[in-house]
């Protein structure tokens, strides 16, 4: 395959990935009436044996096994798979509450506080154009906690656990995919523990509620997989630079959705801290393109 015709198959991949997380209140807004621990606990049920099924017939699981047999990993995705947890539950709960829009910001944030993340931890530096699109960033949450409490935690758990979750991935050195299958094989006997339970003793709806909600539950497990499966063939595929651009589609779609079908309300304080945001992210992203193509065009010609 050439390099154009990889270009284009990862940007199609990431489209599709983006596009569906992008979504996915759609998806979740179909199981109101069940909790969102129910939910969470349902997603990563039925995602493990999507994910075995999938890594059996690519060959892989060898790697599923590697992994689970080297503690250090292990533990290091123990932790990662709690912090998804705590991620994919947060956003469960943003949807059903009504705050879609608190939930988009928390993953316009994420970026830059990627950026922190790796200064702090990874003594990574930042240029004058980051920090100014980090401060620019910082205004904007501030300006909205100064208005209103009510949804800002849900944009910085989301951000700082998803932000924590990709910090730890990076030190695990594990593949998407056998670490996925790794980290909801760790939370299935909680997650199965919490269902049986349910069934005995929770007089809130869960799985037999309805046949639509069954159908739902079940189908939690291929919304966690296969947009991550589109994710992980396009990192391989593309420019990380490009990729940056791309990801801002899935945010802004939620943030539509939000706004005109859901018609949640966008206040003062809301519209002043999207705009810094997005006007932190343009900064952000361009600084990074511009800094790929110069390392491209520095780059000796292979002969």
């Amino acid at each position: 395959m050439t390099d154009n015709s990889e270009f284009r198959t990862g940007l199609l991949h990431a489209l599709i990935a983006y596009i569906i997380w992008g979504f996915m209140p759609l998806f979740f807004k179909q199981l109101a009436e069940i909790s969102p621990v129910h939910v969470v606990s349902h997603r990563i049920v039925w995602a493990v044996p999507m994910l075995l099924v999938m890594l059996a017939l690519r060959g892989r699981i060898a790697e599923y096994l590697a992994v689970l047999k080297n503690r250090k990993d292990t533990m290091m995705l123990l932790l990662s798979s709690l912090l998804i947890a705590t991620n994919w539950l947060v956003y469960i709960y943003a949807v059903m509450s009504g705050q879609i829009l608190a939930a988009s910001l928390g993953y316009f944030l994420n970026p830059l506080l990627n950026v922190v993340l790796g200064m702090v931890f990874f003594k990574e530096r930042l240029n004058r154009v980051q920090w100014l699109a980090v401060a620019l960033a910082a205004i904007g949450v501030c300006i909205l906690a100064r208005e209103s409490l009510d949804g800002i935690w849900i944009s910085l758990t989301l951000a700082i656990s998803f932000g924590a979750y990709g910090m730890v991935r990076k030190i695990a050195s594990v593949k998407a995919v056998p670490g996925l299958s790794v980290e909801t094989s760790l939370l299935f006997p909680i997650a199965l523990g919490f269902i049986i339970w349910a069934g005995f003793n929770s007089e809130a709806p869960g799985l037999g509620y309805s046949v639509k909600t069954d159908i739902f539950l079940v189908l939690g497990g291929a919304i966690t997989a296969i947009p991550l499966l589109f994710f992980a063939s396009a990192a391989k595929k593309m420019p990380l630079s490009t990729l940056g651009f791309i990801q801002y589609i899935g945010p802004t779609i939620q943030f539509i959705l939000g706004v005109f079908l859901y018609n949640e309300p966008l206040a003062g304080a809301q519209i002043i801290c999207f705009s810094l945001i997005w006007l932190a992210l343009m900064i952000y992203s361009t600084d990074a393109y511009l800094a790929s193509r110069r390392i491209a065009i520095n780059q000796p010609v292979k002969t």
